[in-house]
C-alpha cells in the first residue's frame, strides 16, 4: 500500500462533525466492555490508535468537545512558529506554566488497561497521537509516537537535541519576572496565559544559535513518512484496528481507519463523543474510556 505524506491538518474550517438526526447514545461501561471484548475475541491482535481522550484523566486537557469542535483557540502552526519571533516568545512563555503539568502527569487507568492488552498479546502496536509519553510510563513496550514527544527539543538548524527540561530551566532563568504568573493549563504543555510577551527572552540552540522547537509535529507539519509506514506495516499484520480516545478530526490519525478498510480490516472506536470514522467503524462505542476498558478486560 503506498503511503502518502500529508500535513497534520483539521477536518474542516468549521471544525465540527455533521449534525445528528438523533442524540448520541452513551453506552454504559459494562455494555461497552462486553461489546469491545467480543470485538477483541474475534480480532485478537489489534493495532491500537490512541488520542487525547486517553490522557484527560491524567490532568492533560484535550482540544475538542464531543462533537469534534475546538474547545479553545487552535494550536500553534508550524510555519508561524518558524517564521514569527513573537509566536515563539508566546509559545515558550506559556510553556513555563503548561510544561510542568505535562511533565509531572502520571498514567491513569486507561493507560494501564492498554498496557494490559499488550501483556495479553492483543496489541501489535500502540500508535499514539499524544506527545506525553504516558503509554511508556504505564509499561507499554510497543509504542509509536506518531506526533513525536514533548519531552525532547530539537534545533531546527543543526539537529542538536536536548531534554525539554533543559530549555525550560534556561527560559525560567532568562525570564524571572514570568515566574509569578498562573493560568489554566492547555493541551500539549501549553497554558491559557494572555500577557505581554514582547520582553520574553528565548533560549536558542547552544550549539549554533538556531531555533529550538519541541520534537513534536505541529499543525501544518508532516508526520515522518517512515513513522507512518511502520504503523501501516503493523496494521497489515494485525487482525483489526481499535481507536481509543480520539475524535480522528486530524487526518494523520484518521488515515489509519481508511487504510484499515482498504486492507479489509475491521475497525472499532471507543471514545467519549463522536468520531470522524462513523461510516468506517464496524463497532462504535460512546463510553467512558477507562471504565469501558476495565470492563472489557474482565470479560476476556
Amino acid at each position: 500500500m503506498p503511503v502518502t505524506t500529508y500535513r497534520t491538518r483539521p477536518f474542516s474550517a468549521s471544525q465540527r462533525l455533521p449534525e445528528l438526526d438523533e442524540p448520541l447514545v452513551l453506552h454504559e461501561p459494562e455494555q461497552a466492555g462486553e461489546l469491545l471484548a467480543d470485538f477483541i475475541r474475534q480480532n485478537p491482535k489489534l493495532l491500537i490508535l490512541t488520542g487525547a481522550g486517553v490522557s484527560t484523566d491524567s490532568g492533560i486537557p484535550d482540544y475538542r468537545d464531543g462533537e469534534g469542535a475546538w474547545k479553545r483557540k487552535q494550536p500553534v502552526q508550524h510555519q508561524e512558529f518558524m517564521e514569527n519571533f513573537e509566536i515563539r516568545q508566546r509559545y515558550w512563555g506559556r510553556s513555563l506554566i503548561g510544561w510542568p503539568v505535562m511533565r509531572n502527569a502520571v498514567p491513569n487507568p486507561s493507560h494501564y488497561h492498554i498496557a494490559d492488552l499488550e501483556l495479553r498479546n492483543h496489541s501489535s502496536l500502540v500508535v499514539t497521537q499524544n506527545v506525553d509519553g504516558l503509554h511508556q510510563k504505564a509499561g507499554t513496550q510497543g509504542v509509536s509516537d506518531l506526533h513525536g514527544r514533548a519531552d525532547e527539543v530539537v534545533c531546527m538548524t543543526c539537529g542538536y537535541r536536548c531534554p525539554r527540561d533543559d530549555v525550560h530551566e534556561r527560559c525560567a532563568d532568562l525570564n524571572p519576572d514570568f515566574g509569578h504568573y498562573t493560568a489554566d493549563t492547555a493541551p500539549d504543555g501549553d497554558a491559557d496565559l494572555e500577557v505581554d510577551f514582547s520582553e520574553f527572552r528565548l533560549a536558542d540552540c547552544l550549539r549554533c544559535g538556531g531555533i529550538l522547537k519541541p520534537d513534536v509535529v505541529f499543525f501544518g507539519d508532516f508526520v515522518p513518512k517512515r513513522r507512518v509506514q511502520s504503523a501501516v506495516e503493523a496494521l497489515k499484520a494485525s487482525d483489526g484496528l481499535l481507536v481509543i480516545g480520539s475524535s480522528l478530526m486530524v487526518y494523520s490519525g484518521f488515515r489509519f481507519c481508511r487504510y484499515a478498510k482498504e486492507l479489509h480490516k475491521p475497525v472499532a472506536t471507543l471514545n467519549l463523543g463522536r468520531t470522524r470514522a462513523e461510516e468506517l467503524a464496524d463497532l462504535k462505542l460512546n463510553a467512558r474510556i477507562g471504565e469501558a476498558l476495565e470492563a472489557s478486560l474482565r470479560c476476556l
